[in-house]
């Protein structure tokens, strides 16, 4: 079998030619590898050029019919791509699909397969609010994260434009800037050698006071800090603040009959309350994916999977003497004892799968019937949050 060595400084969104296109004859051999040695078990395949790159990772519930389904392809086809990109078939078998699901999400963060664009994300359904870096962060809704970039996520959410609707009235209230990425930043608080000429504004909303200014020292670094620090505490549910001040916006506008006034607050207010509800229902989601959950497995291979906040943390094979019984107690004592802080916000490295189990106990609610509570395990009950 050959070693594999992933491809590096290729784009990871772009389709890049192969060292050379597989010839029938490889085609063939491929294809005769597969009748010859695969099962119809779950696992996880991978497809790999002459030079060994890894360009696509795939699963199967039944491995064997999965492979020879791409040699049926149609040239225009993805899959047959792949083959004409592939010059050798690996696979190896998993005890059960959520196990195969998992292996294969692993695999294509660890070699980034050009042909798995996607990396597996359910974009069409969730998006995330990201606080990104620099000197003067701002928040933007994204699908997906970026596994390198440094930023901060909070999510997943549903519905991007609802999302994104409840971002701006979040960035006008707390006077946050919303221009592009690349605008230059001057706080007040920043000395300069040469000031040349007056600073104007980008944009009309430093102008209607709804932006602090970052870009033409209209704020200090720490006034502009301490916004961002009561975004981020209404995102993680910690912080009224951005609610309060639109009701004393709204209630203002109404003691003085300026109903239109009132009405345009009320309508803001309802957009950041939707923000707010969907955070609560997401803490409540998390937290829910906490526990101990059952699969079993080919040939009797179970397997218990320990999720705590969406997120699979260890895994281990079902006990069955009382020295395996007593080392599985204490991995779930090491996984949910020690407690977390309850927070919106996602490590980046955590999000595909977060979403990838989210997705999961979505399609097959009845899965989370074959869970047990970690506190029934170990006897006694655990703190849920720091």
């Amino acid at each position: 079998m050959p070693k594999v060595k992933q491809a590096r400084g290729a784009p990871r969104d772009v389709l890049t030619p192969a060292a050379g296109p597989s010839s029938d004859e490889q085609v063939a051999a491929m294809r005769g590898h597969v009748r010859a040695d695969a099962q119809d078990r779950p696992g996880v395949y991978r497809w790999l050029s002459p030079d060994g790159e890894v360009v696509y990772v795939g699963k199967s519930k039944r491995v064997r019919s999965r492979l020879l389904s791409y040699f049926r392809c149609e040239p225009e086809e993805k899959g047959a791509r792949i083959v004409r990109a592939a010059a050798a078939i690996e696979w190896e078998y998993q005890p059960s699909e959520f196990a195969a699901l998992l292996h294969e999400l692993r695999m294509i963060k660890r070699f980034r397969p050009r042909y798995n664009v996607t990396l597996k994300r359910d974009a069409r359904h969730y998006s995330f609010i990201k606080v990104t870096r620099g000197p003067a962060p701002k928040l933007l809704v994204v699908r997906g994260a970026g596994s390198e970039d440094g930023g901060t996520y909070f999510g997943p959410y549903m519905g991007a434009y609802r999302i994104g609707e409840a971002v701006r009235e979040l960035n006008d209230v707390l006077g946050l800037r919303d221009c592009a990425q690349d605008t230059k930043t001057h706080f007040s608080d920043q000395q300069e050698l040469f000031q040349l000429t007056p600073r104007t504004p980008g944009c009309i909303r430093y102008e209607v006071k709804k932006c602090l200014g970052p870009c033409v020292a209209g704020c200090s670094s720490r006034e502009y800090e301490a916004q961002l620090a009561l975004a981020r505490a209404f995102l993680d549910g910690t912080s009224d603040e951005p609610l309060e001040a639109l009701r004393l916006k709204m209630d203002a506008a109404s003691e003085l009959l300026e109903f239109e006034r009132a009405a345009h607050y009320r309508d803001k207010l309802r957009r950041l309350e939707l923000l707010r509800e969907q955070l609560s229902r997401l803490r409540f989601a998390v937290e829910t994916l906490s526990f101990v959950y059952r699969v079993p497995g080919e040939e009797g291979d179970d397997r218990l999977y320990l999720i705590r906040r969406g997120r699979v943390r260890a895994e281990c094979a079902a006990p069955r003497s009382r020295a395996e019984h007593a080392n599985y107690r204490a991995l779930v004592g090491e996984v949910f004892t020690p407690p977390e802080r309850d927070t919106a916000q996602v490590a980046t490295h955590e999000i595909d799968e977060l979403l990838l189990l989210s997705s999961w106990f979505r399609r097959y609610p009845d899965q989370l019937a074959a869970v047990e509570r970690p506190e029934d395990v170990l006897g006694r009950r655990l703190s849920r949050s720091a």
